[in-house]
């Protein structure tokens, strides 16, 4: 039995549509090509910690980071965030069969809320978490983990974890979650997503209800 899912949020269940490297490049706008490869290339990890492998100055990674959230939200204020088609009604249909849902991000807890708020979802998961309030963000399993604490989960073979990048299905498999399914909304192609260990490849979200009813 799947008792919790944990979702990523942008090119998961949260379009992205290229906000993330919007944001970016509103916050750098000097950044060079090979700057705007590395954040393609880093897709779901901590802002800030890509920030600081590109910047390697913590003071200007840190304002850069700052620029970065508040481009960003004011994206999300132009109303350029819309949930991905079928997302809603995947959460809530998990939730009605008595599954757990937590939703994790790259983002700090501002701007998951701005989101959250932006998209109606505040009440949508029964948890919420970010890499500042889990100790450290993907490829590292600590958000996964923290759900699992949170939620008073048993044993972390009954989580499914659902991203679009490399980086979620290594916090996946690192948690020890049965399922790690990578989806094709987003920022990982399904080479990348199988290379990186996906126990499943999905065209969406949309997908993951009939791969734990397999189960």
């Amino acid at each position: 039995m799947t008792a919790l899912v944990v979702l990523d949020m942008a090119g998961t269940t949260v379009l992205d549509d290229g906000l993330v490297e919007r944001a970016f490049l509103r916050a750098l706008p000097d950044a060079t090509p090979a700057m705007v490869e590395h954040v393609r290339d880093t897709m779901g990890q901590s802002k800030i910690v890509v920030f600081r492998e590109m910047l390697r100055d913590e003071t200007v990674a840190q304002r850069a980071n700052t620029a970065f959230e508040e481009a960003y939200a004011a994206l999300v204020a132009e109303g350029c965030c819309a949930p991905l088609p079928g997302a809603h009604e995947v959460i809530t249909g998990l939730r009605a069969k008595g599954v757990k849902v937590a939703f994790s991000t790259g983002f700090s807890r501002a701007t998951q809320h701005l989101i959250l708020t932006a998209l109606g979802w505040t009440d949508l998961a029964d948890f919420t978490t970010t890499p500042a309030e889990a100790g450290r963000g993907r490829p590292y399993p600590d958000m996964v983990l923290a759900a699992v604490l949170g939620l008073g989960l048993a044993d972390v073979r009954d989580v499914a974890v659902v991203g679009d990048t490399p980086s979620d299905v290594l916090a996946g498999l690192r948690s020890g979650a049965r399922v790690v399914a990578g989806v094709l909304t987003g920022a990982g192609s399904r080479a990348a997503l199988a290379d990186a260990g996906a126990t499943h490849v999905l065209d969406s979200i949309r997908d993951l209800p009939a791969v734990l009813e397999g189960l």
